[in-house]
């Protein structure tokens, strides 16, 4: 009897997910509060970057107070000197509770450490808590479009029509700016002297390599966002003042976002990634640096609202998964950031070095030449 599961299928086939670059996306970013509050908007709204899409409070954070040890009473007197109460609101600086003894010779107060809210008085521990003012929690549209769902006492799904390019790699938050294409071509260094304050608020767009400099002259003049097809590992540590890791990234507080559309070191940008960037010279567009390489990946992203239409047919190709004609990007050495084009995919397993058997794909590099890649080790360019 014939074992089916050992059967070499005839027909080859492959689906690697990769990094999309497309000039045409329909894009839905979910904007929710991390707690239940106010929704500002309504299915059907068009909204743009900075409109509010819903508000809360946190609370704020608690501070202990040793009020019986400093009056030097015991706790289950602490109440009757009391000057305010639970629930009250008192300011930095304003006295809480008041002790007097021995005619007046012995006085002691308790002045509040902080603006807030007395949560509770204890007549167990002698200790106070104290909530500080509430923390404000804003989430905004990110991305100009139409309101398509709203999740009451969470936020909103919101979608735009626009062009849609991934990174490999980022380091800030979100926000959005006018694109500017700051070299003439994607093999082309992004240095210092081509930053100045008049870059204030744009999306620089490099070639192959930003350099430390450019990152920290562009914090400078505040730039918003600086895209490159590369960046040198030591000079991210330097201007972050860590080591950074691959687990997430996007909450740094630098005053500017990197993404990183190839790699670590001198990469000449995607030719594919570039002109569609250039075509959107003068655009305003929105960005993310946010990362996360591990259990769900989130890429970096660029997203350029357009009245473009879909002229269609990328979905389908990208559906079929990986055939003669898909270009892709090679994601480990001794290729590692190479283009190419599959020319074909062999149905039988081929050995590697490390004598284990995998299915592989013939790839012919931006180069002209060819080369044989596991199939794991290549991932689509959605164009």
């Amino acid at each position: 009897m014939t074992d089916e599961k050992n059967k070499i299928p005839k027909e080859a086939h492959a689906y690697t997910p990769g990094l999309k670059v497309k000039r045409f996306e329909a894009v839905k970013k979910t904007r929710r509060l991390p707690i239940h509050g106010k929704v500002f908007v309504n299915e059907g709204d068009s909204i743009n970057y900075e409109a509010i899409v819903a508000k809360t409070e946190l609370s704020g954070n608690p501070e202990i107070v040793k009020a019986s040890r400093l009056l030097n009473v015991e706790p289950e007197v602490l109440p009757r000197y009391m000057l305010k109460h639970v629930g009250d609101t008192v300011k930095e600086g304003e006295t809480i509770a008041s002790y007097s003894a021995f005619f007046g010779l012995i006085n002691k107060k308790i002045v509040s450490p902080s603006t807030g809210t007395i949560e509770s008085i204890s007549e167990i521990s002698g200790q106070l808590i104290m909530r500080g003012a509430p923390i404000p929690i804003e989430v905004d549209a990110y991305i100009p479009g139409k309101v398509v769902k709203v999740m009451p006492n969470e936020g909103a799904v919101i979608e735009t029509n626009a062009a849609f390019i991934q990174g490999i790699f980022g380091i800030g938050g979100e926000g959005h700016g006018t694109i500017k294409i700051a070299v003439g071509s994607p093999t082309d260094v992004l240095d210092g002297d081509a930053i100045t304050s008049e870059d204030r608020d744009k999306i620089l767009v490099g070639g192959s390599l930003v350099t430390l400099e450019a990152i920290e002259k562009g914090a400078e003049h505040g730039v918003s966002c600086i895209v490159s097809g590369g960046v040198l590992h030591e000079d991210l540590t330097l201007f972050t003042g860590e080591e950074v890791g691959v687990a997430i990234t996007g909450q740094e507080e630098l005053g500017i976002t990197l993404i990183v559309t190839e790699g670590f070191g001198k990469m000449m940008m995607s030719q594919t990634t570039f002109d569609l960037l250039r075509s959107f010279d003068g655009y305003v567009a929105s960005f993310n640096g946010a990362t996360q390489i591990r259990a769900g990946v989130l890429r970096p992203e660029i997203i350029i609202p357009h009245e473009g239409k879909n002229e269609g047919g990328s979905e389908e190709a990208l559906l079929s998964g990986i055939v003669p004609g898909t270009p892709v990007r090679i994601i480990r050495q001794p290729f590692f950031g190479a283009f190419g084009e599959v020319i074909d995919l062999p149905v039988e397993l081929k050995q590697l070095e490390s004598e284990s058997f995998v299915r592989v794909l013939n790839v012919r590099l931006a180069d002209g030449s060819l080369a044989t890649i596991p199939r794991a080790n290549v991932e689509i360019i959605e164009e």
